[in-house]
C-alpha cells in the first residue's frame, strides 16, 4: 500500500475543498476502497474521510420519495421498517450481499461505487486491464472468463457490476442525488452506471470531484410482488453468477407494469426492457413468463466460458417471476 494523506471531513463543503487535489478519494465504509489500496490497484495520494458527515438518515420526503442517505449502512437500510414495508426487494438484495460484518459498514453510497471483481482487474500480475490501465487490452476477453459479462460488453472490456443493492435500485427506478464543486444535482439510476464503450476505465457519470450525498426511492406499486434472486456457487458470501431483481404490479389477473433487472451479466445493472415489455397487459403463466425469460438475454454475447450464463439467467428470470408473482420473499 503506497502512502497517502489522511483528513476527516465535517461537513459536505469542507469534504468537496478536500478531494479538490488531484489523487484525492472519499472513503465511507472502505470495504471495497481498502482492498483495492492492499492490492495495489487504487493508489490515492489523500483519502478523505466522509463517515463523519450527517448522511445516514432514511427518510419519507414530503413528494413521497424515500431518501436513504449515502452513509447508512447497508445493514440499517435492510432492516429499516419503510424499507422492508414499500421497497422489500432492496431488503432482500442487501440481504444477499456480503456477511453481515461487512454489511454492518458498507454504505449505501459506496455500494454505487463498487469496482468489478474480475480476476484481471484485481491481479497486477496481468498488465492487459483496460479497466486499470486504459489503452493495456482485455486479458479477459481471451482468458477465464466464467463471470464475465454476456450482455453490454464492448471490446474493451467485459468485466461485470458486483452489487446486489444496484439490482433492486435499477428495477425500483431510483434516483441518486450527489453535490459538487459546481452544486448539486440529480442522476436517474439508469443513467449513473456506463457501459464500457472505449473508456471502461470510467464506472460512473459522476463529475469530477462530486460526492453522493443520497439515494431517492419514488413511490413504488411493486411492494407486494416482488423478489430477488441470487445465482452463485456457494451459499454465502459470493457475487453473483446471475441475480434478477423482478416487480411487478398484478391487477384484475393481468400485469399492468413489470420491473426486471439483471446482476452479474453486465459492466452495470441491466434492466432488461424487453423482458419487461413481454408481460404488460397479460395474465403472468407459462406463456408471458418463458417470452420475458427469452427477452432477457436478447443481444446477449456470451464468451468462450461464460455462455452457460444465457440459460442460467433465462431459469433465474422465470423463477424469479413466479416467486414474485407469489409474494414469496
Amino acid at each position: 500500500m503506497n502512502s497517502f494523506f489522511f483528513e476527516r471531513a465535517s461537513d459536505v463543503d469542507g469534504a468537496l475543498r478536500g478531494i479538490g487535489e488531484p489523487g484525492a478519494q472519499f472513503i465511507g465504509g472502505g470495504t471495497n476502497l481498502l482492498d483495492l489500496m492492499k492490492g495495489g490497484v487504487a493508489r490515492p495520494t489523500r483519502l478523505v474521510d466522509i463517515t463523519h458527515l450527517s448522511l445516514s438518515r432514511i427518510e419519507r420526503l414530503p413528494n413521497g420519495n424515500l431518501r436513504i442517505g449515502a452513509l447508512a449502512r447497508n445493514s440499517d437500510t435492510a432492516n429499516d421498517p419503510l424499507v422492508r414495508r414499500d421497497y422489500p426487494l432492496l431488503s432482500q438484495a442487501l440481504l444477499a450481499g456480503a456477511s453481515a460484518q461487512l454489511r454492518n459498514m458498507a454504505t449505501a453510497g459506496g455500494n454505487l461505487l463498487q469496482r468489478t471483481r474480475c480476476y484481471y482487474f484485481y491481479d497486477l500480475a496481468y498488465g492487459q486491464c483496460n479497466k486499470r490501465t486504459p489503452g493495456s487490452g482485455c486479458a479477459a476477453r481471451e482468458g477465464y472468463n466464467r463471470i464475465h459479462a454476456i450482455l453490454g460488453a464492448s471490446d474493451q472490456c467485459v468485466a461485470v457490476h458486483p452489487s446486489d443493492m444496484c439490482v433492486a435500485l435499477a428495477a425500483l427506478d431510483a434516483i441518486v442525488q450527489v453535490q459538487g464543486p459546481h452544486g448539486s444535482r440529480s442522476i436517474a439510476f439508469a443513467k449513473f452506471h456506463r457501459l464500457p464503450g472505449s473508456t471502461p476505465e470510467k464506472d460512473t457519470n459522476l463529475g469530477p470531484g462530486e460526492l453522493i450525498v443520497a439515494i431517492d426511492l419514488p413511490p413504488s406499486p411493486f411492494a407486494q410482488h416482488s423478489h430477488y434472486l441470487k445465482v452463485r456457487d456457494r451459499a454465502s458470501f459470493a457475487f453473483a453468477l446471475v441475480s434478477v431483481a423482478a416487480a411487478l404490479e398484478i391487477e384484475d389477473g393481468l400485469v399492468k407494469s413489470a420491473r426486471i433487472a439483471l446482476g452479474g451479466v453486465a459492466h452495470k445493472p441491466w434492466r432488461a426492457a424487453a423482458a419487461e415489455a413481454k408481460l404488460l397487459g397479460r395474465p403472468l403463466d407459462d406463456t408471458s413468463v418463458d417470452a420475458a425469460a427469452i427477452g432477457a438475454v436478447e443481444g446477449a454475447r456470451p464468451l468462450q466460458y461464460n455462455g452457460f450464463k444465457l440459460a442460467l439467467t433465462q431459469k433465474a428470470v422465470r423463477r424469479a417471476l413466479v416467486q414474485a408473482a407469489a409474494g414469496i420473499a
